[in-house]
């Protein structure tokens, strides 16, 4: 009975029938306490200090080089290698431990260092973060370096070129040879935008920490205001029980008599509140003023296709009182109701426009030296036209 009860326990039982002891006579190496990969090993993802960005996960995980899943593992999790494979914490620590070795997915060569957590579900997705991330440390210019809109339209294209291509392996080693020579070629305004930015969020965190401040110090202030107002309020009605017992004055004017102290108590309240509103938003209108005064401003003039007067052509036409053949706008026309005319669409604008523009170009001298010149037709003995050939 006590074999079988030892064998429900399951505890190990010896051929003697005595039960083994915990103690071994083998030598053990004691053992060591297992260190977490998430904090030790892997340092990749999204990097956020404010520790609202979590590690992505789903019900569905399964690694695809042992096949465990959730299911079956409720601790299991997946990292993200640098082919963007994922893969579970034991399989990495099999494979990658004693050095690089291939992806047994794609077999490129991996570092245990190089797996990162998951950020983003679709796995396109933390690719493109990634890569983004990178490029924004050497592709950091502003509109303030080029010297029109042009230039800086030609280079932010040129940054989405190379991004384009590194998140879909395309030409990667030209690509690749393209952000070195950006980087070396751009180095000492590459290090300045760097300052800058830095200098930048450095002034931003001290806002935000002189804002932080001052929130406190009004929650502080506001706590103790409506302590004091509570105190208030206690004093006053205990003065007005004491009064009620030991005065012969009316009680109705004692009664009326507190009320009005406790309305102008009200309204230095509402004073103070509003003084500290407009202390608050004048606080504010520095701030962005401060703001303001760091970026650069570059005036950007609009484009004007036609440096001409579009008023200037009045002269050269005039808006027949009667109606034109015009088709598309035959139904407007026929609406008595107006419901077609109720964004403003007035018809005789639209005409008018129509010959504005017909006889906006009638000054200008045709364009020459862009098509060979063409002979003018002749006519044949027949009688029929003969073109030239161009």
């Amino acid at each position: 009975m006590s074999r079988s009860s030892a064998w429900l326990r399951g505890t190990i039982v010896r051929k003697s029938g005595l039960p083994s002891s915990s103690h071994s006579t083998r030598s053990s190496t004691p053992a060591q306490p297992v260190a977490s990969t998430s904090t030790t090993a892997f340092g990749g993802g999204v990097k956020d200090a404010t520790g609202k960005v979590s590690e992505y996960s789903s019900m569905e995980d399964q690694c695809p080089v042992c096949k465990s899943d959730r299911y079956l593992n409720p601790k299991l999790r997946l990292l993200v290698s640098a082919c963007y494979h994922k893969m579970c914490e034991s399989c990495i620590d099999r494979l990658f431990t004693l050095g690089p070795a291939p992806c047994p997915i794609c077999n490129k060569t991996l570092r245990k260092l190089a797996f990162m957590p998951q950020t983003f579900e679709d796995l396109t997705v933390e690719k493109e973060v990634s890569v983004r991330r990178r490029l924004a440390k050497d592709f950091n210019k502003h509109r303030e370096d080029f010297p029109d809109m042009k230039a800086y339209n030609d280079y932010l294209e040129e940054v989405e070129d190379i991004t384009f291509n590194l998140i879909n392996d395309i030409d990667v080693p030209e690509t690749e040879e393209r952000v070195i020579a950006f980087r070396r070629e751009n180095a000492a305004v590459i290090e300045a935008n760097i300052q800058r930015d830095e200098s930048y969020a450095a002034s931003l965190r001290e806002k935000e920490e002189l804002d932080r401040q001052r929130r406190e110090e009004r929650a502080r202030t506001l706590a103790r205001e409506e302590e004091d107002a509570r105190s208030a309020r206690e004093a006053d009605r205990r003065e007005l029980i004491d009064t009620l017992e030991n005065s012969s004055t009316d009680a109705r004017a004692l009664v009326r008599r507190q009320r009005e102290k406790e309305r102008e108590r009200r309204e230095r309240e509402l004073e103070r509140e509003r003084e500290r509103q407009a202390g608050q938003s004048a606080s504010a209108a520095s701030v962005l003023r401060a703001r303001a005064a760091q970026s650069v401003i570059i005036p950007d003039t609009p484009h004007v296709p036609l440096q001409d007067d579009w008023y200037a052509y009045e002269d050269k036409y005039a808006l027949r009182a009667d109606a034109y053949f015009d088709p598309m706008s035959e139904a407007v026309r026929q609406d008595r109701e107006g419901i077609m005319r109720g964004g403003g669409y007035i018809v005789e604008e639209a005409w008018e426009r129509a010959l504005r523009s017909a006889v906006a170009g009638l000054d200008l001298m045709p364009l020459t030296g862009l098509r060979p010149s063409v002979a003018p037709p002749t006519a044949s003995s027949g009688g029929d036209v003969v073109m030239a050939s161009v």
